[in-house]
């Protein structure tokens, strides 16, 4: 699904210097390459504040607990998504109350918002699946009529752009209230191991963000709220400072490699691409089909043995999930989220496919699905 190898070949000689700085150093945890990479990737993404965590997990549970949520307050998210947008929901003895998507960006669906508010609801986590943008104007515009948090779940979508109804452009995540995204080394920014980010234009909330993922801490040893422990390493910022001047870049990478695809599969029957939103600028984090006709999951097994990997994201929505029945939702409540979950399927997606790879892909697709007439 990714070419980890092949990308670190191409910038080799500056992510081994950067490494070796590091060493020579030995100031492994919060090195002055922390710092920097914050700066530059607040500079990169217009925005005011940027605090390194852990990973993408510790991000959204660290921007939860920034807004001083309460135990059973509502949170409106989508189910089709990857588990930590909920987890951490959960974990702080929120509810998580699902919305569910629009059918053709798989991003949730701002009427289905409205229907979810209630006295309880505190806050809206949209997520920028797959590497596109939420419909932000409209979420915003419920926040606001509502007076709620929004926290952008960006883990997909570092470097995507959404263009406002006020023809201002942003980057994913700095929208809201808190944006959070998470450098996993398959991510379009990632890392060599676990990392993350929050970003925020709100002075308050960046300062107690910075507390919250440094143990409560303002003043070392001084305590001044509960707090976690969660780090950017030095090391992976200072790779993370040497792929972020390549983001763009890979960004138009996997945007030809989404172009081919369109333009090889947009015509057989039965198998939808995926649609862009003219708003929002698609990175393809991954490239997503729905498949109709044929079998999906026979699909998917001629590819294996053909030698192409694929991936279906998500094959149980987490209202269905065992660990998530205390929530009361049973099978029908989110119909459309459910039917994706037996109908999607991702293609390898990466900065190094070249066009021999995405041939033989896009032939082994059109055969099987000729011979499934």
């Amino acid at each position: 699904m990714v070419d980890l190898h092949r990308q670190y070949l191409a910038i080799k000689e500056e992510i081994d210097t950067a490494i070796q700085e590091v060493i020579n150093s030995t100031a492994f945890i919060r090195g002055p390459q922390v710092a920097l990479f914050e700066q530059e990737l607040a500079s990169y993404l217009n925005v005011k504040h940027v605090v390194a965590c852990g990973n993408g997990t510790d991000a959204l549970q660290i921007a939860l607990m920034a807004l001083e949520l309460k135990p059973g307050d509502e949170v409106i998210t989508p189910s089709f998504t990857f588990i930590a947008t909920v987890e951490v929901i959960a974990l702080l003895g929120l509810t998580p109350v699902f919305a569910e998507v629009d059918p053709r960006t798989y991003n949730i669906d701002p009427e289905s918002i409205k229907k979810k508010i209630t006295s309880r609801t505190r806050a809206i986590i949209p997520v920028h699946l797959f590497g596109q943008p939420a419909n932000m104007d409209a979420i915003m515009d419920i926040a606001r009529q509502h007076h709620l948090y929004v926290v952008e779940d960006a883990c997909q979508a570092t470097g995507a752009t959404y263009v406002s109804s006020n023809g201002t452009t942003y980057k994913a995540g700095t929208t809201g209230h808190i944006g959070c995204t998470s450098f996993f080394p398959s991510k379009n920014l990632g890392c060599f191991g676990d990392g993350g980010a929050l970003f925020t234009n709100d002075d308050q909330l960046a300062e107690k963000i910075r507390m919250i993922a440094n143990h409560g801490m303002k003043v070392r040893y001084y305590h001044d709220t509960i707090g976690v422990n969660s780090r950017l390493d030095t090391l992976q910022a200072a790779i993370l400072r040497v792929k972020l001047k390549y983001l763009d870049h890979y960004n138009k990478k996997r945007q030809q490699a989404a172009a081919f695809y369109d333009q090889q599969l947009s015509a057989i029957n039965g198998i939808r691409i995926p649609i862009r939103m003219p708003a929002a600028r698609h990175i393809y984090h991954q490239y997503t089909l729905v498949v109709e006709k044929p079998d999906r999951d026979a699909l998917r097994k001629h590819l294996e043995a053909k030698g192409i990997p694929s991936m279906i994201y998500y094959p149980v929505p987490i209202h269905l999930q065992k660990a998530y029945t205390c929530y009361g939702y049973k099978e029908g409540d989110l119909p459309i989220t459910e039917w994706l979950s037996k109908h999607v399927l991702s293609l390898p997606m990466h900065t190094e496919l070249d066009n021999e790879q995405l041939e033989y892909i896009c032939r082994e697709i059109k055969i099987f699905c000729s011979n499934s007439l």
